[in-house]
């Protein structure tokens, strides 16, 4: 098999444009807190952003997520929170 090719993602379920590989960061809120996975290989919408990841690619996400051994050796960052709030006209 060659690992220099690069998986069809085919076109892009919300606007149609054709998706393309790259190199993302996924978010995920796992009991209140925010989980950061680097490096996930995904399709990506070149027009509207839309994401998805290969089958195989969101087992293994699972999995990593999973492993709560590696959650607590793995490295944190902060973030900035602002609340949401309606401004007055």
């Amino acid at each position: 098999m060659n690992n220099n090719r690069k998986y069809d993602y085919g076109w892009c379920n919300v606007c149609g444009e054709r998706m393309e590989e790259k190199r993302i960061k996924q978010d995920f809120w796992i009991k209140g807190k925010l989980i950061v996975i680097e490096e996930v290989p995904a399709g990506v919408c070149p027009q509207c952003g839309e994401k998805v990841v290969k089958a195989d690619v969101g087992r293994q996400i699972a999995t990593l997520i999973e492993n709560a051994r590696r959650l607590r050796k793995a490295k944190t960052i902060s973030v900035p929170l602002i609340r949401y709030a309606k401004e007055v006209a």
